[in-house]
């Protein structure tokens, strides 16, 4: 699965979404509902994202 900027990931308890992805850090939202857009601006490296991430679900780009 290739990260992609916009992208919309759901894991046990939060909505996650990518704001902007770079080469080696990942800058995203942690959000209580996937489409208010309100949440927590974050940033960690790729790999931390990825850890993040695991086990998590993608929600489809409506």
């Amino acid at each position: 699965m290739k990260l992609k900027q916009g992208q919309i990931w759901k894991n046990e308890t939060a909505y996650l979404r990518i704001v902007e992805l770079e080469r080696l850090s990942v800058d995203f939202k942690i959000m209580e509902d996937a489409f208010t857009k309100d949440g927590t601006h974050k940033q960690l490296s790729k790999k931390e994202f990825c850890r993040l991430i695991k086990g998590a679900t993608l929600v489809e780009e409506g």
